[in-house]
C-alpha cells in the first residue's frame, strides 16, 4: 500500500491514470448507441442562453461528459479529496472546468465550500453553467445536500437533473457504487424536471426543495437503470 500511496503522488501516474479514464469514457460513447429521454428541458434553456444548475448523482459522473452541449461554458464543482483531483484533470480532457470545494453534509461545512459556493454563483450571474453532485464527496448514496439548494437560491438559475445508465456495465465497490460503462452498450440519459428555489425559502421550504430534488433525481436514475434492462436498482438509496 505504501508502494502505490508513493506512485499515485506523482504527476506522471496521475496523468496517465486520467488519460486513460478519459480514452474509456471516449470509447465507451464511439462504440455505444445512446438515446435522450426529456432533451427538451435543456435544450430550451441552452438556446436561451439561460444558465442552470447540472445535477446528477456521485456514481453517475462517468459520462456526464457527453450529456452537454458542446460550446457551453461548464464548471464542475469538485471536492479537494485527493480523488476529485483525479476527477478534476479527466473532465479536463473534454473542456469542461472545475472548481474545487465540495457540496456540504446535511449541518456540516466541508472544506473550501464556502468559497467554491461564491464562485459557482458568480459564473451563474455571468451566464456561465455549473454542474453539481449533490450526495458529493462522500454519501449518503443517492442523498441530496444542502449547497445546489444555496446555488440555486442565490442565483436565481434552475437545478436541472440528468442521469444515464447502460446495458454493459459493472459498479465499483465503493460507497456511490459508481457505474462504469462498458465499450458496445446501448445507453441513455434522461433529464429531470426544473427545480427553482426562491430567495426568500426558510428552512421548511429548503427541506421540501430538497425532497423534491432527490426524489426527481432517484425517479429519472431508476427509469434509465429500467430502459437499460436493470428495473429498481436506480431506486437505491442511502
Amino acid at each position: 500500500m505504501k508502494f502505490f500511496s508513493k506512485l499515485m503522488r506523482r504527476d506522471f501516474v496521475r496523468a496517465s491514470l486520467c488519460w486513460a479514464a478519459a480514452a474509456l469514457i471516449r470509447l465507451v460513447w464511439m462504440t455505444g448507441r445512446w438515446r435522450v429521454v426529456g432533451a427538451a428541458t435543456p435544450a430550451a434553456l441552452w438556446d436561451d442562453n439561460r444558465p442552470f444548475i447540472l445535477a446528477f448523482w456521485h456514481g453517475r459522473l462517468m459520462m456526464m461528459p457527453y450529456c452537454w452541449r458542446r460550446g457551453r461554458k461548464m464548471n464542475m464543482l469538485i471536492s479537494q479529496h485527493p480523488d476529485g483531483e483525479l476527477i478534476a484533470r479527466t473532465i479536463a480532457h473534454f473542456d469542461l472546468r472545475s472548481v474545487r470545494g465540495s457540496s456540504a453534509r446535511p449541518g456540516k461545512q466541508d472544506k473550501g465550500g464556502g468559497g467554491a459556493l461564491r464562485t459557482l454563483v458568480r459564473q451563474l450571474s455571468r451566464g456561465e453553467y455549473v454542474g453539481v453532485t449533490p450526495d458529493g464527496p462522500r454519501g449518503p448514496r443517492q442523498n441530496a445536500h444542502d449547497g445546489v439548494l444555496s446555488i440555486a437560491r442565490l442565483s436565481g438559475a434552475p437545478i436541472v437533473p440528468v442521469s444515464f445508465a447502460t446495458t454493459h456495465r459493472i459498479h465499483a465497490a465503493s460507497w456511490d457504487r459508481f457505474l462504469i460503462a462498458l465499450p458496445f452498450s446501448r445507453g441513455v440519459f434522461v433529464w429531470g424536471n426544473m427545480h427553482y428555489v426562491p430567495r426568500d425559502s426558510n428552512t421548511d421550504m429548503l427541506e421540501e426543495a430538497r425532497g423534491r430534488l432527490e426524489q426527481d433525481m432517484n425517479r429519472i436514475t431508476a427509469e434509465a437503470d429500467a430502459l437499460c434492462g436493470y428495473p429498481g436498482e436506480g431506486q437505491e438509496s442511502g
